[in-house]
C-alpha cells in the first residue's frame, strides 16, 4: 500500500508515521508514503498558495494552481485508486470504509488548510471526500495521519498478531467486549471467573453478550445499523 500525502504543513505528520506500528509496516515494506510540500508548487517567489475568496467573506482559500500541478505530477507517477480529500462535509470515516480502502494499493490524500480548497480540485480530481467527525481543525493533516493509520493496521502482517485487528471494536459492527490481565485479582477487584475458566466456548459467548451490553448501552445507533 502505498500513501502520497499533500499538504502544506509536512512537519506535522513527521511524527505519527517515524514510530510504532506506523514505522514497523514501512520497515517491513508492507506500507509506503511521501509527504508533498503543495509550498514546492506554489505560485511566484514566494510560494504562494492560498488567495482570498471570490465573492468575499473570512478565511483564505488554497489555490487552484499549485494543487493542481501536484496532482497531475503525481499522476504521472502512478494510478490512483483513490484521491482523497480530508474535509469536514465529508462523508464520516468509519471501519468499512477503512477495510475497503485497505485492499487499495495506491491512494493520494490532500489535507486542507485555511478555509478550504479551491472548489474546482474537489470537482476535477477527488474521487473521495471524509471526515473523521462532526467538528473542525485547523487542517487535514491529522484526519490524514488518522486514515493512514486505520487502513494500516488492518493490512495483513502489519500487527504481529494477524488476528488483532479483527478482534477491534467496529470489525463486526459492535463495541470489543472488556479485557483485562493479570493479576486476576487487584485490592478485591477481580477479573470475571469465565476468562479464567480455559472454556473457549463459554468465553466467546461471554464476550459476544458483553460486546452487545456494551453497544446497546454506548453505541446503540449501531446496533440500528445492523
Amino acid at each position: 500500500m502505498h500513501f502520497d500525502i499533500i499538504t502544506c504543513q509536512p512537519d506535522l505528520l513527521s511524527g505519527p508515521f517515524s514510530h510504532s506500528i506506523m514505522k514497523r509496516s514501512q520497515d517491513k515494506g508492507l506500507v509506503s508514503l511521501e509527504l508533498h510540500d503543495i509550498r514546492d508548487y506554489g505560485l511566484g517567489k514566494h510560494r504562494q498558495i492560498d488567495d482570498y475568496q471570490y465573492g468575499g467573506g473570512a478565511g483564505m482559500v488554497m489555490m487552484v494552481e499549485p494543487l493542481s500541478n501536484c496532482i497531475e505530477h503525481l499522476q504521472k507517477e502512478r494510478d490512483y485508486d483513490e484521491i482523497i480529500f480530508l474535509t469536514p462535509d465529508g462523508e464520516t470515516l468509519n471501519q468499512s470504509t477503512v477495510n475497503r480502502l485497505s485492499l487499495q494499493h495506491n491512494i493520494m490524500l490532500i489535507c486542507g488548510h485555511y478555509k478550504g480548497i479551491d472548489e474546482r480540485i474537489r470537482e476535477e480530481y477527488v474521487t473521495m471526500e471524509l471526515s473523521i467527525g462532526d467538528y473542525v481543525l485547523s487542517g487535514g493533516e491529522l484526519p490524514a495521519a488518522v486514515l493512514v493509520d486505520s487502513i494500516s493496521r488492518v493490512i495483513p502482517g502489519v500487527l504481529n498478531d494477524g488476528s488483532s485487528a479483527l478482534s477491534d471494536s467496529h470489525q463486526d459492527g459492535l463495541l470489543s467486549a472488556p479485557v483485562y490481565t493479570r493479576p486476576s485479582d487487584y485490592r478485591g477487584w477481580k477479573v470475571p471467573e469465565v476468562l479464567l475458566s480455559g472454556n473457549d466456548r463459554a468465553i466467546e459467548t461471554w464476550r459476544r453478550d458483553q460486546s452487545l451490553e456494551r453497544t446497546k448501552i454506548r453505541r446503540p445507533d449501531l446496533l440500528n445499523d445492523q
